[in-house]
């Protein structure tokens, strides 16, 4: 086979999920920034919302960027999973690129019928709510977190 059919996530399927993170941000009190990207880690959408930290920006970019690079959520272990030590931790981002990894929560794969079709990144509260944020946002549009 040359060629395969697959998924996209379109600005509108990233406006859902913008609108229910956002929702879900300030139902939390939480001034958050949530990133959408496309299954090749390219933005879709990104919105810092009133009063978030600049930092906020980064750090949501490199969890939707990672979440859809690994296809699962960001989280302290590797790319397959595995439990690592701080230094590998520390290590996967030097290696792979700090725009491209991070252990930080707050990251989830965009899975729609077993395709990866991209990854949000949500920053701006502690890693618990910033997960609860963009699991709203996965399931407004019915996707799967993880495959």
């Amino acid at each position: 086979m040359l060629f395969a059919e697959s998924k996209r996530l379109t600005t509108e399927g990233a406006k859902e999920m913008m609108a229910a993170a956002v929702g879900s941000a300030q139902e939390l009190g939480i001034a958050a920034t949530v990133a959408i990207v496309d299954a090749g880690g390219h933005v879709i959408l990104l919105e810092r919302m009133d009063g978030g930290r600049f930092h906020t920006v980064h750090s949501s970019l490199t969890k939707a960027v990672c979440a859809a690079s690994n296809r699962r959520p960001t989280t302290t272990k590797g790319a397959q999973g595995q439990e690592l030590n701080t230094l590998e931790a520390i290590g996967l981002p030097l290696a792979a690129g700090v725009d491209r990894w991070t252990a930080l929560k707050g990251g989830f794969p965009i899975i729609v019928g077993g395709e990866c079709v991209g990854g949000i990144g949500v920053s701006g509260g502690d890693w618990e709510q910033d997960q609860r944020i963009a699991e709203a946002a996965v399931a407004a549009v019915g996707a799967a977190i993880e495959g």
